[in-house]
């Protein structure tokens, strides 16, 4: 019997606390290296989606600069871009631990196996939220610190508490916080804010459902099992696919509606068309293949979500090159 409290204790820790009465059946997280709690840390922010983050903050940083922007404002907000990011991140972490551990893809995340406390958690996350806003305010301007704020309160009290668990339209509006380094980058260059990056922060904004959904439709059953109300849990592949496609076409007319908005060359333009042909043509491939009656992998919507990214990072780079053009 003491073996099974000890075990029950490592793995639900949070809710049954027990101390173990022999020294051999320590805390796996009091006993862990230096270099294995660093990387559960880093872990917790999310790397992968702060790399997203930081192909928007760049490219607007050029164009916000009219060409090449200073390198110091750069790395700052880099810099506290990725604690932005990362303490949202890591608060969702905490937020979303009990559904983590029941998702394929989450359940490695270091809540969802017991590699740091949610208390630990939760501390690390606010930490980084208030050195990050403070490091904006101070370092670059107060209006990046106050976007970097609203980025952080918007992700973990409008979507991760409010919406993600309530509705199918979780990502559509919970998306406003992904669009937030597009403004982020502007304001640290011109603290000041235009029509410019409200066209790109749109791109972003439309680009993110079709770019979630599908990824959901793949973990369809994972987000069932979870009881998270994504539209392909909810909705048929059908109405979900046509429902991507809507907001594809729109972000290839918000990625057009840049050229002139954003006095942008013919280059950016031509990149802007061609890019948005593929991406259209994809949208329309799985449109074609659910009304010849394929359904979950024969689809293959994770073609759609990796091309969604490829979409992204290369008109994002077209972007920063435009300004260097003029």
């Amino acid at each position: 019997m003491t073996v099974l409290s000890n075990k029950r204790g490592v793995e639900l820790d949070e809710h049954m606390p027990v101390a173990p009465p022999e020294p051999t059946m320590a805390d796996p997280v009091a006993r862990r290296s230096i270099g294995e709690s660093v990387r559960a840390y880093v872990a917790l922010t999310k790397p992968r989606v702060i790399e997203l983050l930081l192909i928007t903050t760049i490219p607007v940083m050029f164009v916000a600069a009219g060409g090449v922007p200073p390198l110091g404002t750069v790395l700052l907000t880099l810099a506290f871009g990725t604690m932005s990011a990362g303490a949202a991140n890591a608060i969702n972490c905490y937020i979303d631990r009990d559904i983590d551990a029941k998702m394929r893809r989450t359940r490695r995340r270091p809540l969802a196996r017991a590699q740091v406390t949610p208390a630990r958690a939760l501390v690390f996350g606010i930490t980084l939220a208030v050195l990050s806003t403070a490091g904006f305010a101070l370092a670059v301007n107060p209006r990046a610190a106050a976007g970097s704020l609203f980025a952080i309160l918007f992700y973990v009290f409008v979507y991760s508490l409010l919406l993600k668990r309530r509705t199918s339209q979780n990502v559509v509006w919970g998306g406003i916080a992904g669009c937030m380094p597009v403004l982020i980058g502007w304001t640290a260059v011109t603290d000041e804010i235009t029509w410019t990056p409200f066209v790109l922060f749109a791109v972003v904004f439309f680009w993110t459902p079709p770019h979630t959904w599908t990824l959901a439709m793949r973990y369809r059953e994972d987000y069932a099992v979870a009881n998270v109300p994504m539209l392909p849990v909810v909705k048929g592949e059908r109405r979900v696919i046509v429902e991507s496609l809507v907001y594809t076409y729109a972000t290839v007319a918000c990625s057009l509606l840049l050229w002139p908005v954003g006095g942008m060359t013919p280059v950016y333009g031509a990149v802007a068309v061609v890019l948005g042909l593929v991406f259209l043509a994809e949208g329309h491939r799985l449109l074609k293949a659910v009304r010849a009656g394929m359904t979950g992998v024969h689809l293959r919507p994770m073609r759609f979500f990796h091309l969604s990214n490829v979409y992204l990072a290369l008109l994002f780079v077209a972007v920063s090159v435009d300004p260097l053009l003029h």
